[in-house]
């Protein structure tokens, strides 16, 4: 039986100040973009916002859009990662990854909310929302790892970057515009998007082809 891993150390003060930024450069583009329409917030309006200067903010974030889209994401990949750890040990692994993505992608509060309503009117605001799905890899990988336990580092880095992809393509279903908007809505690629089915049977769906290699992963630890 694989032990599982000692709970990672608290953050220290210069992890916590680097936290408290990034979460004061979420609030900020949020903020403005309802404010002001995402198109009329620059990026040193947000530092100045924020409370930092314009460089500062390139650390953490290439582009407005991505920070409006964090807004909604949040820590959202380190969340999906801790779901899975807390798993109980003999839960199956696919069912613990696939139930950590579906609980973290649909509860949204109404910051998350307000944000979302503005990615579904911007295609590059989609485009960045899109793009958050990578950060899953990482996080995910080390808690796969863990559970599988000695040489299956290899395995968890590929099981989690086609997690982050089937998620990709359940929020790009989710997102696509429809052809039965009504007029100046989903007409073309810069029309508002209406959210089509429900997200978590969607990410249900695209992550259920990976249970078998998860299953086969967990059977080679076992034995």
């Amino acid at each position: 039986m694989t032990t599982p891993p000692p709970p990672p150390p608290p953050p220290g003060l210069r992890e916590r100040k680097k936290r408290a930024t990034r979460e004061a450069l979420r609030e900020a583009a949020l903020r403005l973009a309802v404010e002001r329409g995402p198109d009329r917030v620059r990026v040193e309006d947000i530092a100045e916002a924020a409370g930092v200067s314009p460089r500062t903010y390139n650390n953490y974030f290439a582009s407005r859009e991505q920070a409006i889209a964090s807004a909604v994401t949040g820590d959202r990949e380190a969340r999906v990662a801790a779901a899975v750890a807390a798993r109980p040990e003999g839960a199956r692994l696919a069912d613990a990854v696939t139930e950590a993505v579906v609980e973290q992608y649909t509860r949204d509060g109404e910051r998350e909310q307000r944000a979302l309503l503005l990615i579904t009117s911007r295609p590059a605001l989609r485009d960045a929302f899109l793009g958050t799905t990578a950060g899953i890899e990482l996080p995910l990988a080390e808690v796969i790892a863990a559970r599988l336990g000695d040489g299956g580092a290899h395995t968890a880095r590929v099981l989690a970057a086609s997690v982050a992809a089937a998620v990709r393509v359940a929020l790009e279903g989710w997102l696509r515009p429809t052809r039965h908007a009504p007029a100046g809505e989903g007409r073309d690629a810069g029309g508002l998007v209406v959210p089509s089915g429900a997200l978590p049977d969607r990410l249900r769906e695209a992550l259920a082809p990976l249970a078998p290699a998860f299953d086969a992963a967990e059977g080679r630890t076992r034995s």
